[in-house]
Formats: C-alpha cells, sequence, structure tokens
C-alpha cells in the first residue's frame, strides 16, 4: 500500500469514527428507523469513499455529511412510500360488480363469431397458438412465417378480442381453453 493511499484510508476512518453517531442521529430523526438510519449513513460513507477523489467539499466535511445524509434519508423516505403504496395497491382487489354469465351456449357462439371476425391467418396462428397449445415456433415453422410475425397477430388478435368482447366472455373463453388444455393432457 502507498503511503498516499494509506493516509487516505486513515483520514476516510478518522471521518468516519468522528461523524459517524452524529450523521445516525440526523438520519434517525428523519427515518425514525434506527437500522435503516445506519444504512443510509453507511451509504453515505461508502460513495463519498468511492467518489472521493472527485468531490470537492466547499464547506466542511462535517456540513456536506449532514446535508447528504439528510437528502439521503427523504429519498428513503420517499422510496419507503412509493413501495408501501405499490403493495397496497397490488394486495388490494378491486371488484366491479360482476354481469350475469349466460349460458354456455350463448358466450360459445359469441367466442366463435369474434374470432371469425380475425383474418383467416390471424385466426389459425390464434387457434394454433391458443386452443392446440403450440409454440410461436411451432406455429412460425408450419406457416412458413417468421416468430415476429406470430407474436404481432397474436398481440393483434388480443387487442381485437379485448376491444370486442365483454370481461365475462373472456373469462369463460380462457377457462374454457384451459378446461381443454387438462382434458387433452
Amino acid at each position: 500500500m502507498t503511503k498516499n493511499k494509506k493516509n487516505c484510508n486513515q483520514e476516510m476512518e478518522k471521518l468516519f469514527k468522528e461523524h459517524f453517531p452524529m450523521l445516525c442521529l440526523i438520519s434517525f430523526g428523519i427515518v425514525k428507523d434506527k437500522d435503516t438510519a445506519k444504512d443510509i449513513v453507511q451509504d453515505f460513507y461508502i460513495s463519498y469513499w468511492q467518489r472521493a477523489a472527485s468531490v470537492s467539499i466547499t464547506i466542511s466535511f462535517k456540513a456536506y455529511a449532514i446535508k447528504a445524509v439528510k437528502n439521503l434519508s427523504l429519498l428513503s423516505l420517499e422510496k419507503a412510500k412509493k413501495e408501501k403504496f405499490l403493495i397496497q395497491s397490488l394486495n388490494t382487489p378491486k371488484y366491479d360488480e360482476p354481469e350475469p354469465m349466460e349460458p354456455p351456449s350463448a358466450n360459445g357462439r359469441k367466442i366463435q363469431a369474434l374470432l371469425n371476425e380475425l383474418p383467416e391467418s390471424r385466426k389459425q396462428i390464434f387457434i394454433s397458438a391458443i386452443i392446440n397449445g403450440r409454440s410461436y415456433a411451432e406455429i412460425a415453422e408450419m406457416q412458413g412465417i417468421s416468430i415476429n410475425t406470430v407474436k404481432t397477430q397474436m398481440k393483434r388478435a388480443y387487442a381485437f378480442l379485448r376491444s370486442e368482447a365483454s370481461e365475462n366472455l373472456l373469462h369463460f373463453f380462457l377457462w374454457t381453453v384451459l378446461i381443454s388444455y387438462i382434458i387433452t393432457q
């Protein structure tokens, strides 16, 4: 280890020992969690140490560190709020009032009518993938087209069905496909 690097490491250790407890208290005052506060301060020191050569401090290290730790603590709070919101939104099921289901034969006729509205090649690709359970690669090979063409046609078929079918009809269709898949296996 060179003398300059050794001096730099000693300086960093000194800054760490001198300011760590105070910075943890500042962070704790914001985040209200001891472990999170310690993590934030440690992350600050790691970041500072990695960038020490390129950081030019125009004020004292203490003032710089306090401001940085406050900002990191506030960012941590924002991140925690966003995560909490996302978790709550994922855990909160949203149910609409269900529409009464029509007899299966009526649903089957509606699905068949919707499928018949698709262009013939798109319909064949969709039926091969969904009803027959073929992979996109198999369909592409059978029809002599690229896998990307199969993907595009599937995407367009799904978009059409979503736009034209009611939610209950789509659920019925998916259940029908699932049941037929289970029966054939």
